[in-house]
């Protein structure tokens, strides 16, 4: 008996531990209809179990923890709470666990869980992609904050993955917020990405503009030679990169200052969504219009998009804003306006009472007061048309502005944004932006300067040289000779201003530095924080006066600058094929974009007939076949193209030539050896001596007939007018669906830039970018009337067309000849 005894009581303990390690099911006190609700709890300190109160007990005292009720989600409640504690427990320990009568009575006290509120987010990164290459690379652009948003506090949240070859150890990523540093972390995330978050000091962001850079300093995990610099790289995520505001307070837009604080969406893009109810009518096509550029503008991003609609409110989401545009009774079936709006012009931002999205709404009595409003909106974008601008505004996706260049100026790599910087790898890399404007004429003489200040360590070999890259294409080189170290001071180095073009240029510093350790390659070789250069902010920038002409047609200035529908005067005439929502959305995307590089809103007179343009400067936006035939004849495009422009749809190919002809044969085979030789020769000229087939004439040839490839889908042109006193451009598509698809690709910051020549084309389906280059243009000659820019346009024009400039020269030398005979024959004394 005395051995029976302790082991039954062994077997209910083991038996009642178990029972209460098992999930608690108050199933059978639940009130009917209510769904099960489990909890694990854990085992009690204790093994003497506590006994259950009766029904008709009254409740136990509930501690500060209190058990959240049954409608509370089980997550919501803490496993402490649930755990049984003895009755004499003292008062600031738990509570035990109340009876489903007792959490019924105590229900109505929290009778359901507050949720916390959602945080804001913004994305804040204005490209598609961010990849940092090479062993240093940075890049640098502004965010805009609202009053609000700078003074909640806020998350940094980014995602980044890297090439396995950076090692983590010598690697470096450091995030800077208005130039103080604020994460810095070993770059080593080659296998998956990694989630970064932290805290920005409170303080650190101001309302309006603040500087956030992205910062890298990547080695080589084995190799120590020039090549292997190429195969760092770290990407950032757009998608993953952003700021979380706590709370919804930041999210509320009050002014209309705001719009500058659109921001982007995941992918880099910012989309204006107007509702506009009277859409199709002609009155309302010109304001609207106006309103488009004056958001891009406000907003200032890269990548704007524009969509119209007439009944509905699309939905919110991330760098997305929806205006909505008409009178009080237009807007009835689609948004709530203010009595405010009965009787006077309304721009403000309102919240839509079904989603909650906050919108722009502009209204008025009439059209009459919305273009009163319209006006509030766009007035700050406006500028005085003698002023000159001195920046081309690039923050928003590239700091600092870039300075506009009008003539011969010199600009510290200070003011450049160009900081000293010591560095001890392989191959540095820095770069800086300037702008130039559109009448830019010396693209065949003349070169600008850098006047370098920088020094080089005493292992640093010769064979090592500095590259100077404008656009991307190389312009100089300048070899390091000497050994045992040396610092340049003012070094000139020549840059070829060939690869300038109107509008934003990007110049690029390389140092390729070469030592004997490389050729070792030591362990841990790549790991050395020795100093091999250093460049110095007092390095200067120089460029010479140049010649000013502005030149017809130059789709080159118009990207960069908007040229010639930039100049303030009289309002471009705009030919729209059709008034409906694609067609507005399209023309609103070009004008954006048009308004941001020109520095403001650009005016456009509508108009029904291309016969009402007269002598102005014009643009035509359309499908092709509803475009004027005399338009694209007047563009040199092939009236053919209104009907045989049909790119194949989805799975449809292209229909075979059966018109292949046994000449066609012969001339291809003679033909093709011959242009094969001629494509030799003249690779061999321009390697040797800088020299094109193109540059060998006596005059500019006239421009041939285009006719675009049904592999083409958006073509863009410009031309003279037939009285030669004004611009036309044409921007065309097969049809509207392309049209707008076309825009919108060619409106982003990676193709803009890329539109250049007499015309422009682009494949949808591969991304292709085409340009046909101008062979003959017109002048349009500066005023006031200058003997010095006279003469440099002379010097350019005859740069670009040898012939003519050898032509001269003879019939110079022989003027020269027959005067100076005919003066020494009347000297002297005759035999």
């Amino acid at each position: 008996m005395n051995r029976v005894l302790p082991a039954l009581i062994f077997l209910i303990g083991t038996t009642v531990a178990q029972a209460q390690s098992t999930p608690f099911d108050m199933s059978g006190e639940r009130p009917k209809g209510e769904p099960p609700v489990t909890r694990q709890i854990p085992a009690p300190q204790t093994s003497t179990p506590q006994a259950v109160p009766p029904k008709t007990a009254a409740p136990p005292t509930v501690g500060p923890q209190t058990v959240a009720p049954q409608a509370t989600p089980p997550a919501a409640a803490a496993p402490q709470a649930a755990t049984p504690q003895p009755q004499t427990a003292a008062p600031q320990s738990i509570a035990p666990a109340a009876p489903a009568q007792a959490t019924q009575q105590t229900a109505p006290k929290v009778e359901k869980a507050v949720a916390a509120p959602a945080a804001f987010r913004r994305f804040v990164v204005p490209y598609s992609k961010l990849r940092l290459e090479g062993e240093n690379d940075h890049k640098s652009w502004s965010i805009y904050l609202t009053p609000e948003q700078a003074a909640a506090p806020v998350k940094f949240n980014f995602s980044y993955q890297n090439a396995v070859v950076v090692a983590p150890e010598a690697s470096q990523l450091t995030v800077l917020l208005n130039d103080r540093v604020v994460h810095q972390q070993p770059i080593g995330s080659s296998d998956n990405p990694s989630d970064i978050s932290f805290d920005i000091p409170r303080g650190l962001l101001q309302p309006g503009a603040n500087l956030l850079t992205f910062d890298a300093s990547q080695r080589h995990r084995t190799d120590c030679d020039i090549p292997s610099t190429y195969e760092l790289w770290s990407d950032i995520d757009p998608a993953k990169t952003y700021l979380t505001f706590a709370g919804r307070e930041a999210e509320k837009l009050s002014t209309t200052d705001a719009i500058r604080a659109i921001g982007v969406d995941s992918s880099g893009k910012t989309q204006f969504n107007l509702v506009v109810p009277a859409l199709a009518q002609p009155g309302s096509t010109k304001p609207i219009l106006r309103l488009a550029q004056g958001l891009a503008l406000l907003a200032g991003m890269p990548n704007e998009i524009f969509s119209f609609s007439t009944d509905t409110l699309p939905p919110s989401g991330p760098g997305k804003m929806t205006v909505v545009v008409g009178t009080p009774t237009e807007l009835q079936p689609v948004f709530a306006v203010p009595p405010a709006a009965q009787t006077g012009a309304v721009a403000t931002f309102a919240a839509d009472p079904h989603s909650g999205q906050q919108i722009l709404l502009i209204s008025g009595p009439s059209w009459q007061a919305i273009s009163s409003a319209i006006d509030m909106v766009v007035s700050p974008t406006e500028k005085d048309p003698g002023t000159r601008r001195d920046l081309l505004v690039t923050q928003r996706w590239t700091a600092p502005d870039a300075p506009l260049v009008y003539s011969g100026t010199s600009l510290s790599f200070e003011q450049l944004g160009v900081k000293t910087a010591e560095f001890s790898g392989r191959r540095f890399q820095t770069s800086f932006n300037i702008a130039i404007p559109s009448d830019f004429y010396a693209n065949a003489y003349g070169e600008a300067t850098i006047l370098l200040d920088a020094a080089y360590a005493k292992d640093v070999r010769p064979g090592s040289h500095i590259d100077i890259y404008v656009n991307g294409n190389i312009a100089t080189t300048k070899p390091i000779t000497a050994t045992g170290g040396g610092i340049f001071r003012q070094l000139p180095i020549r840059i070829t201003m060939r690869h300038f073009k109107p509008g934003l240029n990007t110049v690029t510093l390389e140092a390729m530095l070469l030592a004997d350790e490389d050729s070792a390659c030591a362990p841990a070789a790549t790991s050395s924080t020795t100093p091999r250069f250093a460049l110095f902010d007092t390095s200067q920038f120089r460029i010479p006066d140049f010649a000013r002409v502005e030149q017809r047609p130059n789709l080159a200035a118009l990207a960069g600058t908007g040229y010639p529908y930039n100049r303030d005067g009289e309002a471009t005439a705009l030919f729209i094929d059709r008034i409906d929502a694609d067609m507005l959305s399209t023309t609103a995307t070009l004008l954006g974009q048009m308004a941001i590089v020109a520095g403001h809103p650009i005016a456009v007179e509508p108009i029904a007939s291309s016969s009402a343009v007269g002598s102005r400067n014009a643009i035509f936006i359309g499908s092709i076949s509803q475009l004027p035939s005399t338009i694209l004849s007047q563009m040199n495009i092939a009236s053919t193209s209104q009907v045989a422009w049909r790119p194949p749809t989805p799975g449809q190919g292209a229909a075979p030539d059966s018109s292949v002809t046994i000449a066609d044969w012969r001339s291809r085979i003679s033909g093709g050896l011959l242009q094969g030789q001629v494509d030799n020769f003249q690779g061999w000229m321009h390697r040797n001596f800088d020299i094109s087939l193109s540059s060998l004439r006596f005059m500019p040839g006239s421009e041939q007939i285009f006719t675009p490839s049904n592999t083409n889908t958006f073509l863009i042109a410009q031309e003279a007018n037939p009285t030669n006193d004004g611009t036309w451009t044409v921007v065309a598509a097969p049809s509207a669906s392309d049209l707008r698809a076309g825009v919108e690709a060619m409106t982003s910051l990676l193709n803009w830039s890329r539109i250049s020549g007499h015309i422009t084309v682009y494949s949808g389906k591969t991304g292709k970018i085409d340009t046909v280059a101008v062979n003959r243009f017109d002048f349009v000659m500066p005023e006031p009337w200058s003997l010095t820019n006279y003469r440099l346009i002379a010097a350019n024009w005859l740069s670009s067309n040898i012939l003519s400039y050898a032509f001269l020269l003879v019939i110079g030398s022989l003027l020269l000849g027959i005067a100076t005979a005919n003066i020494l024959s009347k000297i002297g004394r005759r035999e």
